[in-house]
């Protein structure tokens, strides 16, 4: 991923998300600096998970968030949602 995109355009002063980029190349960097909110290879709860996301974005779907990194793998998760981690980079 190049690390040259700008997401600034998509943070409030706070470094909060406050929209979803259509471009996937710009949504991935985005959902990458979110990512960055959690510990790699801690455990998180759905709950915890979905505290996370709800702090750092503003329009109110962290269930989109929280799926989004998923998809990208960007946040793992157990088959039945309880358990879910973000891996170490390699």
């Amino acid at each position: 991923m190049s690390t040259d995109i700008n997401i600034n355009r998509f943070l409030d002063d706070q470094g909060r998300i406050t929209q979803l980029p259509r471009k996937r190349v710009v949504r991935h960097v985005l959902l990458s600096h979110l990512a960055e909110k959690f510990v790699p290879d801690k455990d998180y709860t759905e709950k915890e998970v979905n505290a996370i996301c709800d702090k750092w974005h503003t329009f109110s779907d962290f269930f989109l968030l929280r799926r989004e990194m998923v998809d990208a793998g960007l946040l793992c998760r157990e088959r039945d949602g309880s358990r879910y981690w973000r891996k170490t980079a390699n």
